[in-house]
Protein backbone atom coordinates (compact mmCIF):
# COMPACT_ATOMS: atom_id res chain seq x y z
CA UNK A 1 0.00 0.00 0.00
CA UNK A 2 1.53 3.41 -0.20
CA UNK A 3 0.21 6.86 -0.92
CA UNK A 4 1.21 8.45 -4.22
CA UNK A 5 2.18 12.05 -4.90
CA UNK A 6 -0.47 14.24 -6.33
CA UNK A 7 0.55 16.51 -9.34
CA UNK A 8 -0.77 19.91 -10.12
CA UNK A 9 -3.44 18.86 -12.31
CA UNK A 10 -5.16 16.60 -9.86
CA UNK A 11 -5.29 19.84 -7.34
CA UNK A 12 -6.96 21.79 -10.15
CA UNK A 13 -9.41 18.80 -10.33
CA UNK A 14 -10.65 18.66 -6.85
CA UNK A 15 -10.56 22.33 -6.39
CA UNK A 16 -13.44 22.58 -9.15
CA UNK A 17 -14.94 19.24 -8.10
CA UNK A 18 -14.97 20.82 -4.03
CA UNK A 19 -16.39 24.02 -5.43
CA UNK A 20 -19.46 22.79 -6.97
CA UNK A 21 -19.97 20.11 -4.12
CA UNK A 22 -20.18 22.97 -1.73
CA UNK A 23 -23.15 23.65 -3.05
CA UNK A 24 -24.99 21.05 -1.89
CA UNK A 25 -23.76 21.27 1.41
CA UNK A 26 -21.01 20.03 3.71
CA UNK A 27 -19.11 17.79 1.40
CA UNK A 28 -16.68 15.47 1.69
CA UNK A 29 -13.56 14.55 -0.69
CA UNK A 30 -12.03 11.32 0.18
CA UNK A 31 -8.30 9.70 -1.19
CA UNK A 32 -8.76 6.17 -1.73
CA UNK A 33 -6.05 3.74 -2.45
CA UNK A 34 -7.16 0.73 -4.04
CA UNK A 35 -5.70 -3.36 -3.48
CA UNK A 36 -7.09 -5.80 -5.50
CA UNK A 37 -5.65 -8.44 -3.69
CA UNK A 38 -5.08 -12.42 -5.22
CA UNK A 39 -6.67 -14.59 -3.04
CA UNK A 40 -3.93 -16.81 -2.50
CA UNK A 41 -2.36 -13.47 -0.72
CA UNK A 42 -5.27 -12.22 1.49
CA UNK A 43 -3.44 -13.54 4.87
CA UNK A 44 -0.07 -12.24 3.77
CA UNK A 45 -1.69 -9.17 2.79
CA UNK A 46 -3.83 -8.74 5.87
CA UNK A 47 -0.16 -9.31 7.94
CA UNK A 48 1.63 -6.93 6.09
CA UNK A 49 -0.99 -3.94 7.01
CA UNK A 50 -0.83 -5.21 10.48
CA UNK A 51 2.98 -4.76 10.88
CA UNK A 52 2.40 -1.68 8.87
CA UNK A 53 0.07 -0.35 11.64
CA UNK A 54 1.97 -1.36 14.30
CA UNK A 55 4.82 0.37 12.95
CA UNK A 56 3.11 2.99 12.79
CA UNK A 57 1.48 3.41 16.28
CA UNK A 58 5.15 2.26 18.21
CA UNK A 59 6.53 5.33 16.42
CA UNK A 60 3.27 8.15 17.01
CA UNK A 61 3.66 8.55 13.51
CA UNK A 62 2.44 11.56 11.81
CA UNK A 63 0.96 13.05 8.48
CA UNK A 64 -0.92 10.50 7.51
CA UNK A 65 -3.84 8.70 8.61
CA UNK A 66 -6.69 5.87 7.31
CA UNK A 67 -9.58 3.79 7.59
CA UNK A 68 -9.66 0.56 5.97
CA UNK A 69 -12.92 -1.27 4.25
CA UNK A 70 -12.13 -4.60 2.94
CA UNK A 71 -14.52 -6.26 0.20
CA UNK A 72 -15.25 -10.03 -0.04
CA UNK A 73 -13.58 -10.31 -3.30
CA UNK A 74 -10.10 -8.84 -2.00
CA UNK A 75 -10.59 -5.34 -3.03
CA UNK A 76 -9.08 -3.48 0.15
CA UNK A 77 -9.65 0.10 0.34
CA UNK A 78 -7.42 2.30 2.20
CA UNK A 79 -9.52 5.59 3.24
CA UNK A 80 -8.72 8.98 3.97
CA UNK A 81 -10.43 12.09 4.24
CA UNK A 82 -9.32 15.59 2.64
CA UNK A 83 -10.19 18.62 4.67
CA UNK A 84 -7.86 20.63 2.27
CA UNK A 85 -6.18 20.70 -1.10
CA UNK A 86 -2.43 21.06 0.53
CA UNK A 87 -3.15 17.60 2.56
CA UNK A 88 -2.54 15.52 -0.73
CA UNK A 89 0.84 16.98 -1.22
CA UNK A 90 2.05 16.50 2.59
CA UNK A 91 0.48 12.76 2.79
CA UNK A 92 3.62 10.43 2.81
CA UNK A 93 5.44 7.67 4.97
CA UNK A 94 8.62 9.76 5.41
CA UNK A 95 8.23 10.10 9.33
CA UNK A 96 7.88 6.66 9.43
CA UNK A 97 10.89 5.90 7.38
CA UNK A 98 13.21 8.36 9.43
CA UNK A 99 11.70 6.71 12.40
CA UNK A 100 12.12 2.98 11.30
CA UNK A 101 15.12 3.40 8.55
CA UNK A 102 15.47 3.03 5.34
CA UNK A 103 16.06 -0.65 5.15
CA UNK A 104 13.13 -2.19 7.59
CA UNK A 105 10.96 0.67 5.71
CA UNK A 106 11.83 -0.55 2.05
CA UNK A 107 10.83 -4.42 3.64
CA UNK A 108 7.33 -3.44 5.10
CA UNK A 109 6.09 -2.19 1.35
CA UNK A 110 8.31 -4.67 -0.77
CA UNK A 111 5.40 -7.27 1.94
CA UNK A 112 2.99 -5.87 -0.05
CA UNK A 113 3.94 -5.63 -3.57
CA UNK A 114 4.01 -9.57 -3.80
CA UNK A 115 0.25 -9.39 -2.24
CA UNK A 116 -1.46 -7.68 -5.90
CA UNK A 117 -1.00 -6.83 -9.15
CA UNK A 118 -3.50 -3.99 -9.22
CA UNK A 119 -3.56 -0.89 -7.20
CA UNK A 120 -3.77 2.60 -7.64
CA UNK A 121 -5.13 6.41 -5.92
CA UNK A 122 -8.22 8.01 -7.06
CA UNK A 123 -11.09 10.40 -5.32
CA UNK A 124 -14.38 9.86 -4.25
CA UNK A 125 -16.89 13.16 -3.17
CA UNK A 126 -19.79 12.65 -0.92
CA UNK A 127 -22.37 13.59 -2.23
CA UNK A 128 -25.04 15.17 1.02
CA UNK A 129 -27.97 16.14 -1.16
CA UNK A 130 -28.11 12.52 -2.27
CA UNK A 131 -27.29 10.69 1.05
CA UNK A 132 -29.99 9.50 3.10
CA UNK A 133 -29.38 9.85 6.80
CA UNK A 134 -32.27 11.30 8.55
CA UNK A 135 -29.94 11.44 11.91
CA UNK A 136 -27.66 13.07 10.63
CA UNK A 137 -24.91 12.79 7.54
CA UNK A 138 -21.83 10.90 8.94
CA UNK A 139 -19.22 7.72 7.96
CA UNK A 140 -19.07 6.88 11.30
CA UNK A 141 -22.38 4.20 12.16
CA UNK A 142 -21.15 2.12 15.69
CA UNK A 143 -22.08 -1.31 15.97
CA UNK A 144 -22.40 -1.38 12.37
CA UNK A 145 -19.17 -1.80 10.25
CA UNK A 146 -20.68 -4.57 8.20
CA UNK A 147 -20.93 -2.47 4.64
CA UNK A 148 -22.81 -3.37 1.27
CA UNK A 149 -21.49 -0.92 -1.81
CA UNK A 150 -24.21 -0.76 -4.62
CA UNK A 151 -22.48 1.07 -7.67
CA UNK A 152 -24.00 2.30 -10.91
CA UNK A 153 -21.92 3.38 -13.35
CA UNK A 154 -23.44 5.91 -15.64
CA UNK A 155 -22.34 7.65 -18.95
CA UNK A 156 -21.30 11.31 -18.94
CA UNK A 157 -24.50 12.99 -20.83
CA UNK A 158 -26.56 11.72 -17.97
CA UNK A 159 -25.41 12.02 -14.83
CA UNK A 160 -27.35 15.03 -14.04
CA UNK A 161 -30.72 12.80 -14.64
CA UNK A 162 -29.70 10.01 -12.74
CA UNK A 163 -28.93 12.35 -9.93
CA UNK A 164 -32.56 13.87 -10.48
CA UNK A 165 -33.57 10.68 -9.74
CA UNK A 166 -31.83 9.63 -6.75
CA UNK A 167 -33.25 12.77 -5.61
CA UNK A 168 -36.72 11.72 -6.06
CA UNK A 169 -35.11 8.33 -4.62
CA UNK A 170 -34.31 9.85 -1.47
CA UNK A 171 -37.66 11.81 -1.25
CA UNK A 172 -39.15 8.64 -0.98
CA UNK A 173 -37.34 7.11 1.38
CA UNK A 174 -37.87 10.08 3.66
CA UNK A 175 -41.39 10.18 3.13
CA UNK A 176 -42.01 6.46 4.40
CA UNK A 177 -39.06 7.07 7.26
CA UNK A 178 -37.13 4.24 5.89
CA UNK A 179 -34.75 2.32 8.15
CA UNK A 180 -32.46 1.81 5.26
CA UNK A 181 -29.87 4.86 5.68
CA UNK A 182 -27.64 5.38 2.83
CA UNK A 183 -24.25 7.40 1.56
CA UNK A 184 -23.95 8.15 -2.00
CA UNK A 185 -20.23 8.49 -3.48
CA UNK A 186 -19.78 10.19 -6.74
CA UNK A 187 -16.53 9.07 -8.96
CA UNK A 188 -13.58 11.63 -8.83
CA UNK A 189 -10.45 12.53 -10.18
CA UNK A 190 -8.55 8.97 -10.95
CA UNK A 191 -11.56 7.28 -11.90
CA UNK A 192 -11.96 6.33 -15.34
CA UNK A 193 -15.80 6.69 -16.39
CA UNK A 194 -18.63 8.33 -14.04
CA UNK A 195 -20.53 6.27 -11.26
CA UNK A 196 -22.28 6.31 -8.36
CA UNK A 197 -21.91 4.48 -5.48
CA UNK A 198 -24.54 3.87 -2.23
CA UNK A 199 -23.04 2.56 0.77
CA UNK A 200 -25.12 1.34 3.74
CA UNK A 201 -23.68 -0.01 6.75
CA UNK A 202 -25.02 -2.85 9.32
CA UNK A 203 -24.28 -5.04 11.63
CA UNK A 204 -24.25 -7.86 9.61
CA UNK A 205 -25.07 -9.51 6.58
CA UNK A 206 -28.12 -10.96 8.31
CA UNK A 207 -28.92 -7.66 9.91
CA UNK A 208 -28.45 -5.96 5.87
CA UNK A 209 -30.96 -8.80 4.52
CA UNK A 210 -33.29 -8.02 6.96
CA UNK A 211 -33.24 -4.50 6.45
CA UNK A 212 -33.39 -4.72 2.91
CA UNK A 213 -36.67 -7.16 2.90
CA UNK A 214 -38.27 -4.97 5.32
CA UNK A 215 -37.85 -1.49 3.00
CA UNK A 216 -39.36 -3.21 -0.06
CA UNK A 217 -42.60 -4.16 1.88
CA UNK A 218 -42.33 -1.10 3.09
CA UNK A 219 -42.04 1.20 -0.38
CA UNK A 220 -43.65 -0.97 -2.11
CA UNK A 221 -45.14 -0.42 -5.65
CA UNK A 222 -43.56 3.18 -5.35
CA UNK A 223 -40.03 1.99 -4.67
CA UNK A 224 -40.38 -0.39 -7.56
CA UNK A 225 -41.10 2.35 -9.76
CA UNK A 226 -38.59 4.76 -8.08
CA UNK A 227 -36.00 1.89 -8.80
CA UNK A 228 -36.79 1.42 -12.04
CA UNK A 229 -36.44 5.62 -13.19
CA UNK A 230 -32.91 4.96 -11.26
CA UNK A 231 -32.14 2.15 -13.24
CA UNK A 232 -33.39 3.83 -16.75
CA UNK A 233 -30.05 5.98 -16.73
CA UNK A 234 -27.59 3.03 -15.74
CA UNK A 235 -25.03 1.47 -18.01
CA UNK A 236 -24.02 -1.43 -15.15
CA UNK A 237 -25.09 -2.14 -12.02
CA UNK A 238 -22.81 -3.81 -9.56
CA UNK A 239 -22.92 -5.11 -5.72
CA UNK A 240 -20.21 -5.89 -3.43
CA UNK A 241 -20.39 -6.91 0.42
CA UNK A 242 -17.66 -6.20 3.23
CA UNK A 243 -16.74 -4.33 5.78
CA UNK A 244 -14.75 -1.74 7.62
CA UNK A 245 -12.08 -2.76 8.98
CA UNK A 246 -10.64 -0.91 12.85
CA UNK A 247 -7.70 -3.20 12.96
CA UNK A 248 -6.00 -2.54 9.44
CA UNK A 249 -6.72 1.60 10.21
CA UNK A 250 -4.20 4.12 11.55
CA UNK A 251 -4.77 7.40 12.94
CA UNK A 252 -1.90 9.80 14.88
CA UNK A 253 -2.69 10.72 18.46
CA UNK A 254 -5.61 12.58 18.75
CA UNK A 255 -6.96 12.39 16.00
CA UNK A 256 -10.50 11.58 14.67
CA UNK A 257 -10.73 9.46 11.10
CA UNK A 258 -13.75 9.27 9.05
CA UNK A 259 -14.96 5.94 7.50
CA UNK A 260 -16.00 4.63 4.67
Amino acid sequence: MKVSSMITSILICLLVSGSLMAQEGKAQAYLIHEDQVKPAMFEEYEKASKELVDACKNNNVQGIQWAVASMDDGTYLAITPIENLAQIQEMNFEDLREKVGDEKFTRMFENFNKCYDKHGDYVSMLVPALSYMPDGLSTNTPGKEYRVWHRMDVSAGNTQKLEAKLKSLKELFASKNSKMHYRIYRSGFGNVGDFYTAVISAKDAADYDNMALENQKLLAEEGKKAFDEVLEYVEAYTVKRGGMRPDLAYQPSNTNIAKD
